[in-house]
């Protein structure tokens, strides 16, 4: 190719030579036109007057969002007095404590007797002399005694002391996936720090959680940032509502990254309960084996439209589902009102419910709806 240029006649070349410089010069007018374009890029300038309206609409725009805000400032105020910080006293000096040596909790009443909401995996090892519950106002006090429950990773501290504010316990049933909440708790020992956010979901089971031995999940998950000292604050909702207990996270760092959990409200009311009048936590026992491995492909294969329930794959003698004749095969659908969604599910349920209370449960055996009434048993320890 070059030699046969090189060749061409000096004539020819001038031609070349000319088209060649045309070509330079449409190029530098092309980039002379593109940057006076980029020159040109940008707000324009506007005028006094114009800049005026603007301030006004924005004012304007910006009424309903402080209104909002405004809310959740009011939130904020209601629900900081029944919040506390606690703290374990483990004899090392403050800037050596590790972020699990401080956490949070919420207080509430029953009776006429206060007591502070926490987790247990927070305060399990300490006893009372070594608790240091610190009030929004400053005050500090130790509990009068410790409840604890490792299947659900709840702990009641009872207190004594003066001008205490409970918490209002809202119903976490109402929660949908969207709702707003807000998170308080003490990160990193930061006492009464604020988050908002929402619910991501609802149901969250098998998590492999750091806290050891929580058997019974039925976690929120939310967005709001919660960190190491979180544990154990209240998850709030915009009516200023306790509809949760903020417990742990998912994190490939150990710090939050949008992927909170909390124990519903309902769930930690009802052990609270036991654990206040009887000490202990009584669950309720059904005495079937489940098929850890029924898949929602399984459960179409059956012929179910929608794809849920725990299959029975054996009875215990003597049991609650022998007297209620539950038979090997059976996929229990519905428990008390709830319709279960996997066998997890229906140990939570099963659990929570009170010894002795007759319930409705709904099966599914043999192309058919069979409806069934049981009366749930007490759980032995160990048992499943």
């Amino acid at each position: 190719m070059f030699s046969t240029v090189e060749q061409e006649a000096p004539q020819q070349r001038c031609r070349l030579c000319v088209s060649q410089t045309l070509r330079l010069l449409a190029f530098t007018i092309l980039l002379t036109t593109a940057n006076v374009a980029f020159a040109q890029v940008g707000p324009p300038s506007i005028t006094a007057q114009q800049r005026e309206r603007l301030y006004r609409d924005i004012a304007r725009e910006t009424a309903s969002l402080k209104s909002q805000i405004s809310l959740l400032k009011k939130v904020v105020k209601v629900v900081r007095p029944t919040v506390v910080h606690i703290e374990i006293n483990s004899g090392n000096s403050r800037r050596n404590r590790l972020p699990d040596e401080t956490g949070s909790g919420v207080i509430f009443k029953r009776g006429d007797k206060f007591y502070v909401l926490t987790n247990r995996h927070l305060v399990r090892y300490a006893d009372v002399s070594e608790l240091t519950i610190r009030f929004s106002d400053g005050r500090e006090i130790r509990p009068t005694n410790i409840l604890l429950d490792a299947g659900t990773d709840i702990a009641v501290l009872g207190i004594d002391a003066d001008r205490l504010v409970p918490a209002r316990i809202g119903n976490s049933q109402d929660l949908e996936i969207g709702d707003y909440i807000l998170a308080v708790g003490s990160p990193f020992g930061l006492s009464h720090s604020v988050t908002f956010g929402i619910v991501s979901a609802k149901g969250r089971r098998d998590l492999e959680l750091a806290t050891d031995g929580v058997a019974y999940q039925d976690f929120l998950q939310i967005d709001a940032s919660i960190n190491p000292g979180n544990s154990g604050g209240p998850l709030v909702n915009l009516g200023g509502e306790v509809v949760g207990i903020n417990t742990a996270i998912a994190s490939t760092s150990g710090r939050n990254e949008g992927i909170g959990f909390a124990i519903p409200i309902n769930m930690a009311m009802k052990i609270v309960d036991q654990l206040i009048e009887n000490g202990t936590v009584v669950r309720g026992f059904l005495g079937v084996s489940l098929d850890a491995r029924f898949t929602h492909t399984a459960a179409v294969r059956l012929g179910l439209k929608t794809p849920r329930g725990a299959r029975v794959t054996g009875i215990t003698a003597n049991s609650a589902a022998s007297r209620a004749r539950v038979r090997a095969g059976d996929v229990i659908l519905r428990f008390n009102g709830t319709w279960i969604e996997s066998d997890d599910h229906l140990v939570n349920e099963v659990s929570m419910t009170p010894v002795g209370k007759p319930v409705s449960m709904t099966v599914y055996r043999d192309g058919e709806m069979v409806d069934l009434t049981v009366t749930v048993g007490e759980r032995e320890l160990n048992s499943r």
